[in-house]
């Protein structure tokens, strides 16, 4: 009898997206992507009013995380009261035919 060894793959391995579809398709991040691409520039009050069911909090984070990523940029103005803006990336805008693709599919 010949014996199965079972081994676990590392999802990662298994799967060599899913660290993409983590950050780009979690819960806000794709909202936010979504009208800093079709919107343009914006700042943080406009963002969180075309997104009016996240928190000031999970905003804040998502923006953060994303411009960690290099998917959206932040621009601080030196003027009072501050401004501070925030912009899709070349890195982001690249994502512009998966979201397309995606948004074909979803009226199928």
């Amino acid at each position: 009898m010949v014996a199965q060894i079972t081994s676990q793959v590392d999802p990662e391995q298994a799967c060599p997206i899913a660290p993409v579809v983590d950050i780009v398709f979690s819960r806000w991040t794709t909202p936010i992507l979504w009208i800093l691409h079709t919107e343009g520039r914006q700042r943080f009050c406009e963002l969180a009013e075309r997104i009016a069911t996240i928190t000031p909090k999970v905003l804040t984070e998502r923006l953060r995380r994303l411009e960690r990523d290099g998917l959206v940029s932040r621009t601080q103005h030196a003027e009072m009261p501050p401004r501070v803006e925030y912009e899709i990336t070349p890195l982001g805008r690249s994502l512009s035919p998966v979201f397309a693709a995606l948004g074909e599919w979803s009226v199928n």
